[in-house]
């Protein structure tokens, strides 16, 4: 095959892939930043300035609830990072060829499932009168019901449910690459457990470790459905902010600058964690 025709490939295969993120999403966050800007001045009158924004500012609810979603998504992400490691470990440097796939089914099965019906399984199993209550009553280590629903703990649970397997998969992908020479040379060396993890395996693995916090954050910060099902009133979430005024308001222009400002935050925070571990977003990419 001469190179033109290579060329002509490899242009087949990327056109697929350049239409999806172009009409997907390019042309809708050029338009809904467009929407963004404009201010209703008069029944079906807009002009363009940052009204929207500046809306967001002076109105301390809203900001406080964004900071209060990126703070409880560095949490969630905290403990996804803190319970996935062990799993990817195992599964890339213990567990043997034949279970490796088993286990890694058994990460993917919670994906099988929605994450409305996760959701309500959740509050099956934690509502007054959901199975732990009724058990808890039952072997008369309570008097009563208790409302185990409706707080921070219950979303932050939730959350790291739905999104540790975003922390799993970039970390097997990492520790299967590394030579276990590498290990039993620290071991070697005079190296205890915690110095050939801390030495040795953390930084091999920290393009995995990045990729992972980068995904899980996203997801964490943009979810929707858990925090307001296991949260209820009592956790409120920016993506109920945004909610409300698309839907409840029917206030789009706003909505789409909450929108942003989300995105905006969000890209920030990732920008900030690269810079804090050293890495580069492309180099993440490559090696996870």
């Amino acid at each position: 095959m001469n190179s033109d025709a290579k060329k002509l490939s490899l242009l087949l295969l990327f056109i697929p892939f350049a239409l999806w993120i172009v009409l997907l999403i390019v042309l809708p966050h050029i338009g809904m930043f467009e929407l963004s800007l404009k201010e209703k001045i008069a029944p079906r009158v807009y002009e363009y300035s940052f009204a929207n924004y500046r809306n967001f500012i002076t109105e301390p609810i809203y900001w406080n609830t964004l900071l209060r979603t990126g703070g409880v998504s560095l949490l969630v992400t905290f403990l996804a990072l803190l319970i996935g490691f062990p799993v990817a470990y195992y599964i890339a440097k213990v567990a043997g060829k034949r279970s490796k796939g088993a286990l890694f089914l058994l990460c993917l099965i919670p994906l099988w499932v929605s994450d409305l019906i996760r959701a309500f399984g959740w509050i099956l199993l934690l509502r007054e009168t959901g199975v732990i209550s009724s058990t808890l009553q039952a072997s008369g280590l309570i008097d009563g019901p208790i409302e185990f629903l409706y707080n921070d703990a219950t979303v932050v649970m939730g959350l790291v449910y739905t999104v540790v397997l975003f922390m799993i998969v970039p970390l097997v992908s990492t520790l299967d690459g590394m030579d276990n020479e590498m290990i039993e040379a620290g071991y070697n060396l005079g190296g205890n457990g915690f110095t050939v993890l801390r030495r040795i395996i953390i930084p091999y693995a920290m393009p995995g470790i990045v990729a992972g916090c980068i995904v899980v954050f996203m997801l964490s910060a943009g979810s929707y459905l858990t925090p307001i099902l296991l949260g209820g009133k009592n956790s409120s979430w920016f993506t109920e902010q945004i909610y409300d005024q698309f839907i409840t308001r029917y206030n789009w222009e706003s909505g789409a600058a909450f929108g942003f400002v989300l995105l905006i935050f969000t890209s920030f925070v990732v920008w900030l964690g690269l810079k804090l571990s050293g890495q580069t977003l492309s180099s993440t990419v490559a090696k996870s």
